[in-house]
């Protein structure tokens, strides 16, 4: 049996063991197109740098690979992915809508990258038509009904995804070293240095005892949603994120006693089942049916062919996590219930996924992307989708950016963020947020009831909300204040009467007593949230109209023929005098100093600046 391990938290227990991690290795699989490599540099300053980039990507899961190879289809960019466990298979399987996949697929071919491979081709491992779900035994639904959805469902063939999304960049094998302990602050001191041009990072190989040190234009942080790089904007009113538990299994079955080999018990194995909530299989044990009604549990079902199937009984979101031995052991206890012989455990995966919670802070100059910018579905952990999409925003921001004869680097940081996370995203992002604080006070009954109506819904309403970034196909639907309060209006009214009475009462206690972002998304009230767009700081400039106008008057001023000799050459650039003249007696001045600043702003915005300082 090989057990499979997805885990962000165990990417963030490599970041915490980098110190001891990290390779020096500037080699690069042979499917990485190399561009160019730079030997130690020497800049103005006197700083050596082991290797240089315009852009550097830490972390190569498919957020980073995509990113890296979308950068590097870019003009000229040199592109280095960092990571010790490069070469470390994807382990998750991703399932994604096909419709959804599509508009991947395209936004991808329109960068010159095609997602290719897979039995499927596209990079897709297996497709089902139809989707199943399973919310019988509340609510007067029967135990056994099933509710289909007609919309084909996908799994993703990782390795045939990482092959497409490994192109147009180099690979160092190191990790960085670094804690961020405030904005742009980081431990080790001088582990991470930013300046005007860029940023300096140390890394650390694998078997070094002293690390190396690249030098980039941009650095953007994939490592996961716990990562040590970035910090997260966690101002009240604040909410922690939700957690998703899964465990999974690639089984294979006894089909020899079925009578029906087209169904792997109640699931049919042309269908997804994406959802199994039913508890039948605790009738009779008091206590076991209490913890799973209080703290429900789904199965997801993928089938794979012949004898070969996919379950992952899933805890949605909860705060504390779920138990993973309790969903190890509701899963086969569900299974034998049904009537699957399972014969033998091919794979085992644990998924622990963070959803919701902070969004990164502003003005930081490392750039999140995936999970490390918070971009998980608050309600549902979908998140592949999302990344690569996203992925695309942050290419064309950066591009944009550099393409201008005078490129800023927090500009492009800047900019990257705000195509991530504009004000309205952020907004359809907090109602997502509600979304997983609802669920995540809702026992087994509610569950059933409040996805029965969700997928009596239009397509077009549940799938904008499954889908919820921009791009995507739905998210049309979800993309304004007036279109999500009309989705939610047409939502309550397909509950049952005890779940919209539930969540009726969920959006006043939130919005009074947690905090107003429910109100700002579906109403025109509230202002926007705060845009993560580069504002030029002037606090230090001032106002230059009145010291200029200061200094005019300073310099047309007659005091100046009665100030004391040295101040007067001082002023008026004549050669310095003995200082044997009296200063004026009344006005018992002996030294006055006026420090204008005023910029030189022959382009927009020029950083230049120059500093006059009179002494009168």
């Amino acid at each position: 049996m090989k057990t499979l391990l997805l885990l962000p938290f165990l990417r963030s227990l490599g970041d915490a063991f980098s110190v001891k991690l990290i390779s020096h290795t500037h080699s690069t699989l042979s499917s990485v197109s190399h561009r160019h490599s730079a030997a130690a540099t020497t800049t103005s300053l006197h700083a050596t740098y082991d290797d240089t980039c315009d852009i550097l990507v830490l972390g190569s899961g498919p957020a980073g690979c995509a990113v890296a190879s979308l950068l590097g289809s870019i003009d000229d960019l040199d592109v280095v992915v960092a990571s010790q466990n490069f070469d470390a298979d994807w382990v998750p399987n991703y399932g994604v809508w096909k419709d959804e996949w599509d508009c991947v697929l395209k936004r991808y071919r329109s960068f010159g990258i095609n997602m290719e491979g897979g039995k499927e081709g596209r990079s897709i491992d297996r497709e089902w038509p139809v989707t199943d779900c399973y919310f019988g035994g509340s609510f007067d639904i029967p135990t056994e009904q099933r509710l289909r959805v007609d919309r084909p469902y996908c799994r993703v063939d990782r390795f045939a995804l990482k092959k497409s999304l490994t192109k147009n960049f180099r690979v160092v094998k190191a990790n960085h070293i670094s804690e961020a302990i405030g904005i742009n602050l980081y431990s080790p001191a001088g582990s991470i240095i930013h300046d005007a041009d860029g940023t300096s990072i140390q890394l650390m190989t694998k078997d070094s005892t002293a690390p190396i040190t690249m030098r980039a234009k941009i650095v953007i942080d994939t490592t996961g949603h716990e990562t040590k790089l970035l910090l997260k904007d966690t101002r009240e009113p604040y909410t922690p994120p939700g957690f998703q538990i899964a465990y999974g299994a690639l089984v294979e079955i006894d089909e020899s006693k079925s009578a029906d080999k087209s169904k792997v018990g109640p699931y049919d194995k042309d269908a997804m089942t994406l959802f199994d909530y039913r508890t039948d299989h605790f009738d009779g044990d008091e206590d076991a049916t209490i913890k799973a009604t209080k703290a429900p549990t789904f199965m997801y079902a993928m089938p794979l062919g012949e004898n070969r199937i996919f379950f992952e009984e899933t805890s949605l979101v909860a705060r504390p996590a779920m138990s993973f031995q309790a969903c190890k052991d509701r899963c086969f206890r569900r299974l034998k219930h049904l009537g699957i012989d399972v014969t033998k455990v091919v794979e085992e995966e644990y998924c622990y996924i963070p959803m919701g919670g902070a969004l990164p802070a502003r003005d930081q100059r490392i750039l999140g992307l995936g999970g490390a910018a918070a971009m998980v579905h608050p309600s549902t952990g979908y998140h592949i989708c999302r990344a690569l999409m996203g992925a695309c925003d942050v290419a064309n921001a950066i591009r944009e950016e550099f393409a201008k004869e005078q490129p800023n680097v927090d500009r492009a940081v800047a900019s990257a963020y705000h195509s991530l996370w504009s004000p309205d995203n952020i907004r359809q992002r907090n109602f997502a947020n509600f979304g997983g604080e609802f669920l995540m006070k809702q026992d087994v009954v509610g569950l059933r009831g409040f996805f029965d109506g969700f997928f009596r819904l239009p397509i077009e309403l549940w799938g904008g909300f499954l889908a919820g970034w921009p791009g995507l196909i739905y998210n049309e639907n979800h993309e304004t204040w007036y279109k999500r309060i009309m989705y939610g209006v047409n939502f309550i009214l397909k509950l049952p009467p005890p779940v919209a009475w539930a969540m009726f009462t969920n959006i006043v206690s939130y919005s009074i007593f947690e905090n107003l972002s429910l109100i700002q998304s579906v109403t025109p009230l509230l202002g926007e949230p705060e845009s993560y767009e580069y504002m030029r700081n002037t606090d230090r400039i001032g106002d230059v109209a009145a010291k200029q106008e200061a200094l005019r008057m300073i310099q047309a001023s007659l005091a100046f023929a009665e100030m004391p000799t040295e101040v007067a050459a001082i002023a008026s650039g004549s050669e310095t005098k003995t200082s044997t003249e009296k200063p004026i007696a009344e006005a018992e001045m002996t030294s006055m100093a006026v420090e204008l600043e005023t910029v030189i702003d022959t382009e927009e915005d020029s950083e230049e600046e120059k500093l006059i300082t009179i002494e009168v």
